[in-house]
Formats: structure tokens, sequence, C-alpha cells
């Protein structure tokens, strides 16, 4: 059980990193104030997505897949592999 859950966790990153970088690459695409404002400037990401909507809406709600495998996975993970 350990193993499906690290599993679901795993693939639950792996949709979210790829999903988030495709996110930076269309504030880059806007424009470099956008994408360097996105990597380092907190918030700017969320004010980016509601204001590009047509240009992000399609990553953000894809990104969005992973939070069921992120608890699936969580929510399978044995006690005892918490406590350690």
């Amino acid at each position: 059980m350990e193993f499906l859950s690290l599993t679901l966790v795993a693939i639950a990153t792996i949709i979210g990193l790829y999903y988030g970088i495709i996110l930076i690459i269309r504030a880059f695409q806007v424009s470099v104030w956008w994408g360097l404002g996105y990597l380092f400037v907190p918030f700017v990401s969320l004010i980016f997505i509601v204001v590009h909507w047509q240009t992000a809406k399609e990553p953000f709600l894809k990104s969005l897949l992973a939070i069921p495998f992120a608890l699936l996975g969580l929510f399978l993970l044995p006690v005892d592999t918490l406590n350690h």
C-alpha cells in the first residue's frame, strides 16, 4: 500500500511540475516581465492567471488534476510512515 501511495504522490508531482512549467513558458511568451515576475515575485503567478485567463486557462485547469492524486496518495499512506 505504501508503494501505491508514493506512486500516486509522484504522479501528482509530475503533473504539477509539467503544467507549472507550461504556465511559466506562457508567462514568458506574453512578456519577459511577466515571466520574471512569475518566477520571482510572490502572487504574480496568480495575477498572471487571472489577467491572462485565456492563455493560462488550459494548463492551470489541467494542473488541478494533480490534487486528487496527491490527496488519494496521502490518504493511503500508512499511519506508521507519518510518524517516522
